[in-house]
């Protein structure tokens, strides 16, 4: 018997509308876990470099993670893997729910899209009944709508539904797909998936899924409660507590926006409003802000309420997510209400709460610099609000300008060409970022910026303090109980960590030290993308109840795979390494691993020279940032030394030591 997974995927052939349940391997899952891990070997193994992201040979996987469906709790995320059209590179992103605890309950891991359909369909999964379902009368219905509209038809209310809008159909390069209480934004995912023609995946299960040793496991479950109980009773000075203050996730609880609105950038991430907030503004926000939040509400088996459901006046109610109640506001340079209000329409139309705001903001940037004149834009309203409402509705519809801003700043700016690559600013490996410029670089941000394949701060970040405590002493008492590191030298790291002084900011935390904080955030990461779990659980917040001495107990409960804290380390490893194997295959270099050129006003180019080049040592990789031989043999990934043999990739380096390298891929 299998445990914590069902062993079995669902292959769904879309060019000939052929369905198939395949047995999995369970040496994948010791090898690589579930999740991302798996979604990894797969497209390895099945989508070589020469395929491109709209090519019927592309998969779209949708993963649960290995312990979704389980008591653990928080354990509810669906990982998406796929090409992407944006960055043509391994896109991966997460969405928290229901969907991936009910896929477990119909008896699936993974469901595996290939080819195309001639037509736009839905999939239905019930249990064993798997139907390929005409969806030709859901053409350009909304996300929120077409989930609500299978539901009736099919009469099941608790059907969970991953469906795109508009973008997704027509392929916008940041396209999401979205489900329920979260989305997968990230990367072009419901591009992908459009191009398959598949608006929508249905699923309902009621079948059970089995734990190794289910006492054990509930204990550990129960410990986990206990702790974040513990954390919210007894709070940590400057820590926020594990329900109370999750960063994006509480969110929809905050009203006192000051310290966003006057640090992060607005506009196409160039403005720094410093003296934005007031009293006014204050009360203004937290009005709308209460008048429109509807309830807080969780995904599958979590305390966190972390999203809200939001009415805005006349328009239907929907479910935020994330940072994006600022992101349009910031864009537009306006105020929450038409924050709340745009963010309705684009989650309809299923667009990247980050991306999109940003690529209209950038639109307008060159229309007032001269670069895009009137023509491009034929009938645009004169007023502020209504600019960005018009330039939604041309990006999702291709029409226009808007057909040139759906593939986002990094490619719309090479066809528009007359100086508008320099608008495009904020960029990471093609892919637009948060929107926020510092002053001063930092080292440790520097490291996860530049080498991150996730390209999502948010999604890198978290185990390690982003700035000291202000004294010895507080930074010691920190230290104390803080039995989540993975070494006790992370403790000393911190308490000699200073504000100003010798060891501050940029030349300590060491380079050496930065490469081990960078490699245990990472890690974390990336387990819970394995694992299914929320980041806001584990690898995002400050001394979390999920941790790298609990992870292997409950895998070794739940999976029944013997684990320790070393294996799972190991594992970890194998998987990352994986990635970037697959994405050097697609021609990553050094010269892609790097932040925005104006993200830190001040730059140290020899440190971070320094910081590149030792944290490729660090995790086994050339100058290049390639894996080399040897570690890639270490981690059991021999076939992917017989790979890079076969192509040429070794050789390249070997014969040319600089850090130059190919030019770009062209578009798609």
């Amino acid at each position: 018997m299998r445990y914590a997974e069902t062993g079995f995927n669902l292959e769904i052939d879309l060019t000939r509308g052929n369905v198939e349940r395949v047995e999995t391997d369970p040496r994948d899952t010791e090898l690589y876990l579930g999740g991302l891990g798996t979604n990894a070997k797969i497209l390895w193994d099945r989508v070589p470099p020469e395929v491109e992201p709209f090519s019927p040979d592309n998969l779209l996987i949708f993963s649960a993670g290995l312990l979704c469906g389980t008591p653990a709790t928080g354990c509810n995320r669906t990982i998406v893997s796929t090409v992407s059209p944006q960055t043509h590179l391994m896109a991966f992103s997460m969405m928290g729910g229901f969907w991936a605890p009910e896929l477990k309950y119909a008896g699936y891991d993974k469901v595996i899209l290939r080819g195309k359909s001639p037509n736009l369909v839905y999939l239905w999964i019930h249990n064993d009944k798997v139907e390929i379902r005409d969806a030709t009368h859901l053409k350009g219905k909304g996300a929120v709508e077409t989930a609500e509209l299978i539901r009736q038809e099919l009469n099941e209310p608790r059907a969970q539904v991953a469906a795109i809008g508009l973008a997704g159909e027509n392929r916008v390069y940041f396209a999401s797909i979205e489900q329920g209480r979260s989305s997968a934004s990230r990367l072009g995912l419901g591009a992908v998936m459009g191009d398959k023609g598949v608006k929508a995946i249905v699923v309902r299960g009621t079948k059970d899924v089995n734990v190794a040793r289910p006492a054990e496991f509930l204990a550990l479950c129960n410990e986990v409660l206990q702790y974040i109980k513990f954390r919210n009773e007894n709070p940590i000075p400057g820590v926020m507590p594990i329900l109370a203050g999750l960063g994006s996730p509480q969110e929809m609880k905050v009203h006192d926006e000051k310290w966003h609105t006057e640090n992060f950038m607005w506009g196409n991430s160039r403005v720094r409003r410093k003296d934005f907030w007031n009293d006014e503004i204050a009360r203004q926000w937290a009005e709308t802000l209460d008048s429109m939040r509807t309830r807080l509400i969780s995904c599958y088996n979590c305390p966190m309420t972390c999203g809200a459901t939001i009415s805005p006046p006349g328009l239907p109610t929907y479910m935020m997510k994330c940072f994006s109640k600022l992101t349009y506001t910031m864009a537009a340079f306006s105020d929450l209400e038409f924050g709340l209000g745009i963010a309705q329409s684009a989650t309809e139309y299923g667009v990247d709460g980050f991306s999109a705001p940003q690529v209209m903001a950038f639109a307008l940037e060159l229309y007032e610099n001269g670069i895009l004149t009137d023509e491009d834009f034929p009938g645009m309203p004169a007023d502020n609000e209504g600019r960005f409402y018009w330039l939604l509705d041309r990006i999702v519809r291709r029409e226009g300008i808007g057909d040139v801003l759906a593939d986002g700043t990094y490619w719309a700016s090479k066809r528009i060409g007359k100086g508008a690559e320099a608008y495009a600013h904020n960029n990471i490996k093609k892919h637009e970022q948060l929107p926020l410029k510092l002053s001063m670089l930092n080292p440790i941000y520097f490291l996860m910026y530049a080498t991150g394949e996730k390209l999502n701060i948010t999604q890198i970040e978290g185990q390690f303090p982003q700035a000291p405590w202000r004294t010895r002493e507080e930074r010691e008492e920190f230290a104390k109980d803080w039995f989540q590191v993975p070494d006790e030298k992370f403790k000393q790291y911190l308490v000699d960590w200073e504000p100003r002084g010798e060891k501050s900011m940029p030349f300590y935390p060491t380079v050496e030290m930065c490469c081990d904080i960078v490699d245990w955030q990472e890690r974390m990461h990336y387990i819970d993308d394995a694992l299914g779990m929320c980041a806001g659980l584990s690898s995002f917040p400050l001394k979390p109840p999920y941790h790298l001495h609990n992870y292997p107990k409950f895998i070794s409960a739940g999976a029944g795979i013997d684990m320790d804290t070393d294996t799972l380390t190991q594992a970890a490893r194998r998987y990352r390494t994986l990635v970037r194997a697959y994405n050097i295959r697609r021609g990553m270099r050094r010269k892609d691993d790097k932040p925005p050129e104006n993200h830190w006003k001040k730059r140290f180019p020899e440190l971070e020279k320094e910081l590149l080049d030792t944290y490729y040592k660090f995790k086994g990789w050339n100058d290049q940032g390639i894996p080399t031989r040897e570690s890639l043999s270490e981690l059991g990934l021999d076939y992917v030394v017989e790979d890079f043999e076969k192509r040429g990739i070794y050789s390249e380096t070997e014969d040319d030591s600089s850090s130059e390298t190919p030019a770009e891929d062209e578009k798609i």
